[in-house]
């Protein structure tokens, strides 16, 4: 199947597909302090200042089930991208800690190491636990939920004209990929849905080291104003973020060769950490790079923006189609 065919099959899964439909019911309005819902994060204005608090909840059940400590650890450091991807500095977290039954050996291993992941993370990424709560005795006859150490990040915004969009703004931006790509597979949704296998043992590794390296970076990025969009990759993989930063006026053209893994589903789908999508203007390539190689970055150029299609080798699709896929599946499913 073609890499735009399976991009098609992954935006219409529960997982990713648009939540829209359900929160746009509601008033995210309120008092006009709301500046941004959807996108990696909400950021929403502290009242009658430029400052805004940045907020955002994450957790990857199929990691955690099948690695509790690196599936805990992935929840906080997801979370510490979200923030940083809008350019705020990531300040505290919270969680709710919702498993099955504790009286079961094996739901109560799970626990102890979901907040072993959560606290080696929480020290490395210098971001403190400041609340929390559980869940237990989540199960439906006899059989427990997928473990869901549910992470809630906040961060702070200095300056609301300093942050960054997550959408594509402007036509001939360069686009390019922080951070390593190693093509991990397994865990991966492209794995459950298109391959149709299940990982038991095997999530993406975090390295909490180059996650905290590549955000500082990426925050320097845009209190610089060098950067005009910018995604963290994360479920789904590349192809997915990059549908994500599109809409009906900005699309990408894509060459994956710099990246230097042969297999293009692997690079468009794996679901390596640390990583995000970035896009700017060309004139300031040169200075990207050179900041990039002084913090020992990855930096990787995969393509530019184009108008409302995304163009893959010999392959392309209407953004707008995408789009209507992506965001039709919750009313469909609810209405």
């Amino acid at each position: 199947m073609s890499v735009i065919e399976n991009l098609k099959i992954l935006l219409q899964i529960p997982d990713l597909a648009s939540k829209k439909w359900v929160y746009e019911q509601y008033d995210s309005q309120v008092m006009n302090d709301t500046i941004q819902t959807g996108g990696d994060a909400a950021i929403v204005r502290v009242h009658g200042t430029q400052k805004a608090l940045v907020l955002t909840c994450d957790c990857t059940p199929r990691y955690v089930e099948a690695d509790a400590f690196e599936g805990a650890k992935q929840a906080v450091a997801e979370t510490y991208r979200n923030i940083s991807a809008v350019g705020a500095k990531p300040l505290a977290i919270t969680n709710c800690l919702n498993f099955g039954n504790p009286q079961k050996p094996e739901i109560m291993g799970q626990i102890v190491r979901a907040i072993q992941g959560i606290t080696e993370a929480c020290k490395a990424l210098d971001y403190p636990v400041v609340s929390g709560n559980v869940s237990l005795y989540n199960e439906t006859d006899g059989k427990a939920i997928k473990p869901t150490p549910a992470i809630g990040g906040v961060g702070l915004l200095n300056d609301l004209h300093k942050r960054c969009d997550t959408k594509f703004k402007r036509i001939a931006d360069e686009i390019f990929v922080i951070g390593k790509t190693s093509g991990h597979i397994s865990c991966s949704l492209f794995e459950c849905e298109i391959l149709k296998k299940e990982s038991i043992k095997n999530p993406p590794l975090v390295d909490l080291v180059e996650e905290k390296k590549n955000a500082e970076f990426v925050r320097e990025l845009i209190e610089e104003g060098i950067i005009n969009s910018c995604h963290d990759i994360s479920d789904g993989g590349l192809l997915v973020s990059l549908f994500e930063m599109c809409n009906a006026e900005f699309g990408c053209k894509l060459d994956i060769s710099a990246i230097g893994i042969a297999d293009r589903n692997t690079v468009c789908f794996s679901e390596d950490q640390s990583r995000y999508v970035v896009a700017l203007d060309s004139s300031l390539i040169s200075e990207l790079k050179k900041k990039a190689e002084k913090k020992s970055v990855a930096l990787f150029k995969i393509g530019s923006v184009v108008k409302e299609k995304i163009c893959f080798e010999n392959e392309e699709v209407e953004v707008s189609e995408l789009i209507k896929l992506n965001e039709s599946v919750f009313e469909k499913k609810f209405r």
